[in-house]
């Protein structure tokens, strides 16, 4: 198919997976745009050969340039840099893979130049699900999700024509690692446990969301802004084999489901080529190996953060952008070995209960500056915790 895609975060892991699947389809790639590793988005610049190429270390975009100087690519830094790949005249579809707020920026950048937006940075909506939603209907573009779950959903809801005829979303969840812990047990977490995904391949950030429960607390709010549905109409349910990508629910209570292999290329494929259906690289589901399907409600209370999140949309405002700051800090601090495994929902519950309520209207500087405020609040809290 005749398309051409900027990528956001190519050198990660929904980014490198996003370039397999162009591979496949024989798309063209006019705008990469990468964190530092200049090594691997220097090899996808040989081989996929795009206009431009944005690196958001600026020290990492000068070495780049000097390592490309021998082709015809336009090298840029920084968030100007980033935005400018995310607004490329020539691209029909912006697929923003970059973690944390910093996607924030570009993702709206690419509204204004009235592209559509193959979004798996669940943060923008996060913090941000009002002021860009809004400005998307009011661009009249797109907002394509890339993250399995809301895939799942997007895909099901196009059985479902009448709005009013939706009863709920059942958003699933692999437990992660750490499923059936008690509080005492998750005290002795290490990083290299927390990294050992039972089923998906994912970046370091995102395993650690999924192992606090945070990635499915973000999840639902970010389904709240994309459905435009109530967050009290959106279920969270284990299912460990993560064959089921999630559910929606009518009002006569038939319930539909995604299926498949929990392989990323297929909800990122779905992404670039819908409402048409391609063949994939993923491997065809074959349900006789699972045998059978295994399901069970959260433990909210041992994995806060789910709650925090819950608490955050509840309240609204600027709650959720201080929920993922707090997050990303924490996460980086776990990592670090800095404070313990279930210090990182203690400061999430925290950020979330400080952070002053919102007037109805607040703009990208109050986002960023909540952001701000959590961070700060987790280091503290963290200074005091060691």
């Amino acid at each position: 198919m005749k398309r051409c895609l900027s990528i956001l975060g190519s050198t990660g892991s929904i980014g490198k997976q996003t370039l397999d699947v162009v591979r496949g389809l024989g798309i063209s790639v006019c705008a990469l745009a990468a964190k530092n590793n200049i090594s691997l988005l220097e090899e996808q610049i040989r081989e996929f050969q795009p206009d431009l190429a944005a690196v958001y270390d600026e020290a990492a975009a000068k070495e780049l340039k000097s390592a490309v100087s021998d082709l015809p690519v336009k090298i840029v830094a920084g968030m100007e840099g980033l935005c400018e790949a995310a607004s490329i005249p020539k691209a029909d579809l912006i697929c923003n893979s970059v973690v944390g707020l910093v996607g924030l920026r570009p993702t709206l950048a690419a509204i204004t130049a009235k592209k559509d937006v193959a979004l798996a940075n669940k943060e923008t909506l996060v913090a941000g699900g009002s002021i860009v939603m809004s400005a998307a209907a009011d661009a009249g573009i797109k907002i394509i999700p890339v993250d399995s779950e809301h895939s799942a959903i997007f895909q099901c809801l196009q059985g479902c024509p009448e709005k009013q005829a939706l009863k709920r979303i059942i958003l699933t969840a692999s437990g992660g690692p750490f499923f059936g812990w008690n509080a005492e047990r998750l005290k002795t977490v290490t990083p290299e446990q927390a990294l050992c995904h039972p089923n998906w391949h994912m970046g370091p950030k995102v395993t650690i969301d999924s192992a606090t429960m945070m990635n499915k607390g973000l999840e639902m709010m970010e389904a709240s802004w994309l459905f435009q549905v109530p967050a009290e109409q959106i279920d969270i349910l284990i299912q460990r084999e993560s064959i089921i990508h999630s559910m929606i629910e009518y009002q006569d209570n038939a319930v539909i489901a995604q299926l498949g292999v929990p392989d990323m290329r297929l909800p990122i494929q779905y992404a670039i080529t819908c409402p048409e259906r391609l063949p994939s690289p993923v491997r065809q589901l074959d349900l006789s190996e699972y045998g059978k399907l295994t399901f069970a409600h959260p433990d909210e209370e041992t994995f806060c953060c789910l709650s925090a999140c819950r608490e955050a949309m509840a309240r609204g405002g600027l709650a959720p952008a201080a929920a993922n700051g707090a997050n990303e800090a924490a996460v980086s601090l776990f990592l670090e070995r800095k404070i313990s495994f279930p210090e990182i929902g203690i400061l999430v519950t925290g950020a979330v209960k400080r952070q002053p309520d919102a007037p109805e209207t607040f703009s990208l500087d109050d986002i960023i500056e909540a952001d701000a405020s959590a961070r700060r609040y987790v280091a503290d809290s963290a200074d005091v915790l060691r």
